[in-house]
């Protein structure tokens, strides 16, 4: 088991990285639009908002619509139903989970990429990080 001094030594350097996170944030956020971009462009959903192939930042921002999950709820339903082609990610789905249904009282499915839901794991680590 780790003692204090490992314990301590494990809370300062993730309190680090959530200082290094928030004070890049929008730095980061760009970064991370990019990647996302570049790796799903080719998915149905967004093919259609990047006719000409072009997948820039401005171009999403100007082009690709905020929507609720309603609009989007019919490509997860294909999803679910096993189609496999690259709808919504370019990654495979490796699961699904479901909302906790607060919002409009029931639950909604949200697809899981193996990446996606690494990331999700980190969240209450920060949480814990934070409260301490």
């Amino acid at each position: 088991m780790a003692g204090e001094k490992e314990i301590k030594e494990i809370y300062e350097n993730g309190m680090k990285i959530l200082e290094e996170l928030t004070s890049n944030a929008h730095e980061i956020q760009e970064q991370m639009l990019e990647e996302i971009l570049i790796r799903n462009a080719g998915t149905e959903y967004l093919s259609r908002f990047f006719v000409h192939g072009e997948n820039h930042k401005q171009n999403f921002k100007t082009n690709v619509p905020i929507v609720t999950y309603e609009d989007i709820k019919p490509y997860i339903d294909r999803i679910a139903n096993g189609e496999t082609s690259s709808i919504l990610f370019a990654d495979p789905i490796t699961q699904f989970i479901q909302s906790t249904g607060t919002s409009e009282g029931k639950p909604k499915l949200i697809p899981m990429t193996a990446e996606s839901f690494e990331k999700r794991m980190v969240k209450p680590l920060l949480v814990d990080l934070v409260m301490k």
